[in-house]
């Protein structure tokens, strides 16, 4: 196992209440991706022969060459656990604002205890422990088994709480089925399949299919999705968020860069005039539309995660989707894209408003990212830190191509 599949973690403990006992020795978990709390939980059963919820990440040391990556988490367990335990500060549970409720001493336990609560009310029983599958700022994810096959318990950071309404407003199209949906958690059905981070060309045009019927299914209608609480990015109300995010970061980009994204931020309400001419309207964007957000098998697919949704241009979309394809299936999906938006608003021009809105969907992404590193507690801002960059070059590299 090398380095690129595996991490090695410790956990700093602590009680239900946020009493602090200590930190473990260093562990092995046969899983690179930090917020995957399922193998990480098995990893310190096994090898440290303790039960753990995890609450949250303190810090990663990026280890150089072949040595995996040292990560530090905060972990609850039920008491103190018969196992020698470094002294630690009290800093891992200092109170911070941006705090997830899902990362806080027994906040696990309150959100599993709601979902309970549903199932029982819908008459639906446990049939073996909730299992932890994921835990970061973005979302936590729980595994129930129950006599109705398996529910997921997700829980999602303010920013996102209106996932549930859009599923529930969505609810005629293949979106996840939600038994409940209450202050930022969901209890959702199981969905059959497979999560398609790798999928097929006809997979991939099927998928943006799939999403077109559900835009057009908003066209008229974008009071509903404001009134449950989407944001707005039409191209006005993005001049604010960019001004900001150039002043936070210009100074990263190279003089080229900087002026070309500078140039794009001056000219959005004219290139928002020019989208309007391509005739396509402003609809619901799913926001962060990729493979990895589709599940299901062959071409039975449910789109799923719209706590990024938003409202504006229909191909706002196309940057994240298109991102890490190969450049012939990109451009194979963007025909397809163009052609089903074509057809869906005759007389329209798709394709000119994918090349205008090219640099400002890679705007979008970098306004999002840096939302998140703006909203989140300073510990787990690493997951995003080097993202607005990225997306501020892309954007700039885009306009001088549109």
């Amino acid at each position: 196992m090398t380095s690129r599949d595996r991490r090695d973690a410790a956990l700093v403990l602590c009680l239900p209440t946020g009493e602090l006992l200590g930190e473990t020795t260093v562990f092995e978990v046969p899983s690179p991706y930090p917020q995957e709390a399922g193998p990480l939980v098995d990893a310190a059963r096994a090898g440290l022969g303790i039960e753990v919820t995890m609450l949250r990440l303190l810090d990663i040391e990026h280890r150089a060459g072949d040595e995996a990556d040292l990560v530090r988490y905060l972990a609850e367990v039920a008491a103190p656990p018969a196992i020698a335990l470094s002294s630690i500060g009290t800093a891992a549970v200092a109170n911070e604002p941006h705090r997830m409720p899902w990362a806080r001493p027994g906040g696990p336990a309150r959100q599993l205890d709601w979902a309970r609560s549903e199932l029982e009310a819908a008459g639906i029983a446990p049939t073996a422990p909730p299992r932890q599958v994921r835990s970061w700022n973005l979302s936590s994810l729980w595994s129930l088994p129950t006599t109705h096959g398996t529910h997921w318990l997700k829980a999602v950071p303010p920013f996102f709480a209106h996932e549930g309404a859009v599923i529930e407003r969505m609810s005629r199209h293949p979106v996840p089925r939600a038994l409940a949906h209450a202050d930022g958690m969901l209890l959702l059905e199981e969905i059959p399949g497979d999560d398609l981070y790798e999928s097929t060309l006809e997979q991939a045009c099927a998928m943006v299919d799939l999403l077109v019927a559900m835009q057009l299914d908003t066209v008229g209608r974008l009071d509903e999705l404001f009134a449950i609480g989407l944001p707005d990015w039409r191209l006005p109300a993005l001049v604010t968020p960019s001004r900001r995010l150039l002043d936070a970061w210009g100074p990263q980009l190279d003089s080229p860069d900087r002026a070309a994204v500078a140039e794009l931020v001056d000219a959005l309400d004219t290139r928002a005039a020019r989208l309007e001419d391509c005739g396509l309207p402003d609809t619901l964007v799913h926001g962060d539309f990729h493979g990895g957000n589709v599940r299901g098998s062959g071409l039975e697919l449910t789109l799923l995660d719209w706590g990024d949704s938003g409202v504006g241009h229909p191909l706002l979309d196309v940057a994240a989707f298109t991102e890490r394809m190969p450049p012939a299936d990109a451009e194979a999906v963007l025909r397809h894209w163009v052609e089903a938006w074509n057809t869906a608003v005759p007389g329209s021009d798709a394709a000119r408003a994918a090349t205008l809105i090219a640099p400002v969907a890679a705007l979008r992404q970098a306004i999002v990212y840096q939302g998140f590193l703006d909203r989140i507690e300073h510990d787990e801002r690493v997951y995003h830190a080097e993202d607005p960059p990225i997306w501020l070059r892309r954007a700039a590299e885009a306009f001088r191509a549109s």
